[in-house]
């Protein structure tokens, strides 16, 4: 089995992929996208090929709606994402932030002055750590690979989770 997701390494997609996997005891492969648009054009119906969404994700009834001939849901479960957080570089003045869309209610919008959108909370935290943006909302594995200092834990979220077949 072929599980396309949201990447980059560490977000929650692949965290639910793998567990996923596992739960199920299923041998397969977890292949990271930018976005969840771009797993959805790349896969097809070979090697019992997989897109694994988080039902958070921004405009995934887009995704749903588009591709009723490519894609068929066969699956959902719950899965506690990562602990999220709000993590800033070591000599931020945090007055910019980047954050996916899905969390974006995590921010206290009067705090920042500039809010920017990014494909994954992973690709939050690499921006972050770029020096790009003061601060970022991701999630704590990717936050502690960026060297990133905590400044709020938001906890672990239970989550939904999609697996559409392709077809």
């Amino acid at each position: 089995m072929k599980l396309f997701t949201l990447g980059p390494d560490k977000t929650n997609c692949q965290a639910a992929a793998y567990h996923y996997l596992k739960a199920k005891n299923i041998l397969g492969e977890v292949k990271l996208f930018n976005t969840l648009e771009e797993a959805t054009e790349k896969i097809t119906n070979e090697d019992n090929s997989h897109l694994l969404s988080c039902i958070a994700y921004p405009d995934l009834h887009k995704i749903v709606f588009r591709n009723l001939s490519k894609l068929r849901l066969v699956d959902s479960f719950i899965f506690n994402t990562i602990p999220m957080v709000l993590a800033c570089n070591e000599n931020s003045n945090r007055d910019t932030i980047i954050t996916h869309p899905a969390p974006i209610d995590l921010i206290n919008k009067k705090e920042f002055k500039i809010i920017e959108l990014a494909n994954s909370n992973s690709n939050a935290a690499v921006e972050c750590s770029k020096g790009r943006y003061d601060c970022c909302i991701t999630t704590l594995t990717a936050a502690k690979k960026h060297d990133l200092k905590i400044i709020e834990n938001f906890g672990e979220i239970p989550m939904g989770f999609a697996l559409h077949k392709a077809i």
